[in-house]
C-alpha cells in the first residue's frame, strides 16, 4: 500500500510496478488530485526550489531546458507521467488514511480510510506500507504570533491557504519572511501590488540562476539523445554536491562567492549590510534560489524593497517595528514557514500499542525502529525531494527481494543494544523550522553509527543500491 500520490507516492509506484510486475499495489490519497504540494499549493509564482532535472524522475526525465520549473508546469508533468506509466489509474482519490495497525498474528497491515469526509470507514489489507506523504502538515501551517495581527484591518493571507480569488492589484504589500516562499512570493506580486516590502528578522543566503547555463547546453548538444537527460542530471547532482563540500570546508570563500553575486545585481539604495548579511554559514539553512535573479530584478523596478527589522505591533492600517519606524499597507502575507509533519495525522499501531514515531530511530533513513514492513520516502537537506525519495524507495524494493530470497514475509528494524547508539537530530539544518519539529518532537531519531545515521549524501545511498545484496 502507497500512502500519498504526490511526488514520493508517484515515484515509489512506477519503482514497484519496474521490479514487482506481479505485484499488486494501491495509492491512497486523501485529496481528489494527485501531485501533492504542487496540487495544493496555489500562492502566486509558486516553483521548484531544485532543479527539475534532479527533481524530476530519473525514468521519465524533465525534458524542458529551464531547470526550475513553476507549480502548475510540474503538476502538469506529474499527471502526464502518472497518466503515461499506468500509475493514475492506481489512485483511490478522496481517501484519507485515519489509521495502520499491524497485526503479527496475520502478518499484515490493516489500513482504515475514510472516504469523501464521510464518517464511516472503509478498510484496506496491505503486506507492505510505503507512506510517501511528505514533509509538511497540510492542514496547517507554522504558527509564528505576530503581535497584533487581529487589529489588523487589511486584508491577512498565508502563503499555504492562498484564496483563488485573492485580489491584490494596486494594494501596498507587506511579506513577512525571509524564505524560499517570501523570495519567490516578491517577484510575483511587484507587477500587479503598489508597492510590495519584504520585511526579515534574519536575512537567507541567495543563489542566482542563470537563464540559460552554458553548460546544459554543451551537453545537449554533444550527446546522444539517449544519454542527454542522465547527464543533464549527473551534471546537477555533482554540481551542488561539490558546492556543498565547498561551501562546508571553506564558508568563508563561499560567503564571499554569494556576496559577490548578489552586489553585482542590487540597486544602489538597496545596501547589502544589513539585508543580505546571515548569521549561518552557508548550507547550514537551505539556500534560496532565484531564477534569473528575478527576486533582484523586482527591488531594481523601486516598486519592491527589503526591510530587515523586528515587530514590536500590528496595528489597524499597519506594522510597527521595534526601530520606530512603520510600515503602511494593505495587506500581510504571512510567509513564515511551513510545519513538519511526517506521516499526515496517522496513527499508527503495532499488536494494538501505539507507536511514538518520535521516539523511535530511523532505520537507514527509510524505516522506523521496531516497526514491521513499513517504509517512508524522504528527501536530502542539501540536495533535491526526489533524489531521497527514490533511494528510500529503492532501498525498500531491496529490502522485499530480500525477503523473497529468504522465504519471509516480515522484516523489523530493532536496536538491539539501545546503549550503543548515541541521539543525533536527524536533520542536519538550523533552520526555524526544523528546529521547532525537533523541539516539539515531530521528527524520528538519529543514531550516531550505522545503520541509524541520518542520510546525508545522495552517492553514498545511490551506489550501494546497485550491485550485490543486501544486508539485512
Amino acid at each position: 500500500m502507497v500512502i500519498g500520490a504526490g511526488i514520493s507516492g508517484i515515484n515509489a509506484s512506477y519503482r514497484i510496478k519496474e521490479a514487482f510486475p506481479g505485484l499488486s499495489y494501491t495509492i491512497l490519497e486523501a485529496r481528489n488530485e494527485l501531485g501533492g504540494t504542487w496540487s495544493q499549493f496555489q500562492y502566486p509564482g509558486i516553483r521548484s526550489d531544485s532543479d527539475l532535472h534532479t527533481f524530476g524522475f530519473p525514468w521519465d526525465p524533465w525534458t524542458e531546458e529551464r531547470p526550475i520549473a513553476d507549480g502548475p508546469s510540474i503538476l502538469s508533468y506529474l499527471k502526464a507521467v502518472a497518466a503515461k506509466h499506468g500509475i493514475a489509474e492506481h489512485i483511490e482519490y478522496d481517501h484519507r488514511v485515519t489509521k495502520v495497525e499491524w497485526t503479527s498474528q496475520e502478518q499484515r497491515w490493516t489500513i482504515d480510510v475514510m472516504v469523501n469526509g464521510m464518517e464511516k470507514e472503509k478498510t484496506y489489507s496491505a503486506l507492505f506500507i510505503f507512506m510517501g506523504t511528505g514533509l509538511f502538515d497540510y492542514e496547517e501551517g507554522q504558527s509564528s504570533p505576530i503581535p497584533g495581527i487581529e487589529n489588523f484591518e487589511g486584508t491577512v493571507v498565508h502563503p499555504q491557504f492562498w484564496p483563488a480569488d485573492l485580489e491584490f492589484d494596486d494594494k501596498k504589500t507587506v511579506i513577512v519572511g525571509s524564505g524560499a516562499t517570501a523570495i519567490t512570493l516578491l517577484p510575483s506580486l511587484v507587477d500587479r501590488a503598489a508597492a510590495v516590502t519584504m520585511l526579515q528578522r534574519s536575512p537567507t543566503y541567495l543563489y542566482t540562476t542563470p537563464e540559460h547555463d552554458p553548460v546544459d547546453g554543451l551537453i545537449r548538444r554533444l550527446c546522444p539523445t539517449r544519454w542527454v537527460y542522465k547527464a543533464l542530471r549527473w551534471k546537477y547532482i555533482l554540481g551542488f554536491l561539490l558546492f556543498f563540500k565547498f561551501s562546508t570546508y571553506f564558508p568563508n570563500a563561499a560567503k564571499k562567492f554569494l556576496r559577490q553575486s548578489i552586489e553585482s545585481q542590487l540597486p544602489a539604495n538597496v545596501p547589502f549590510d544589513p539585508h543580505f548579511v546571515p548569521s549561518y554559514n552557508p548550507w547550514e539553512q537551505r539556500l534560496c534560489v532565484t531564477p534569473q535573479g528575478d527576486f533582484f530584478a523586482s527591488l531594481r523596478t523601486g516598486k519592491a524593497d527589503i526591510v530587515t527589522d523586528h515587530i514590536d505591533t500590528v496595528d489597524r492600517a499597519g506594522i510597527v517595528l521595534k526601530s520606530g519606524c512603520r510600515l503602511d499597507t494593505d495587506m500581510i502575507v504571512t510567509a513564515t514557514g511551513l510545519k513538519m509533519l511526517l506521516f499526515g495525522k496517522i496513527e499508527i499501531l503495532v499488536d494494538g500499542e501505539p507507536v511514538d514515531y518520535p521516539d523511535k530511530f530511523a532505520w537507514k533513513g527509510a524505516a522506523l525502529q521496531d516497526v514491521p514492513n513499513f517504509f517512508f520516502a524522504f528527501g536530502y537537506t542539501n540536495a533535491s525531494w526526489t533524489l531521497g525519495a527514490d533511494t528510500s524507495t529503492m532501498l525498500f524494493l531491496r529490502v522485499v527481494r530480500e525477503m523473497d530470497r529468504r522465504g519471509v514475509r516480515c522484516v523489523v528494524p530493532m536496536l538491539q543494544d539501545p546503549g550503543f547508539v548515541k541521539e543525533v537530530p536527524w536533520l542536519n539544518l538550523s533552520s526555524n523550522y526544523v528546529v521547532r519539529a525537533a523541539k516539539e518532537k515531530r521528527l524520528p531519531k538519529g543514531g550516531d553509527t550505522a545503520p541509524w545515521k541520518p542520510r546525508s549524501s545522495y552517492i553514498q545511498d545511490y551506489l550501494p543500491l546497485v550491485p550485490g545484496r543486501l544486508r539485512i
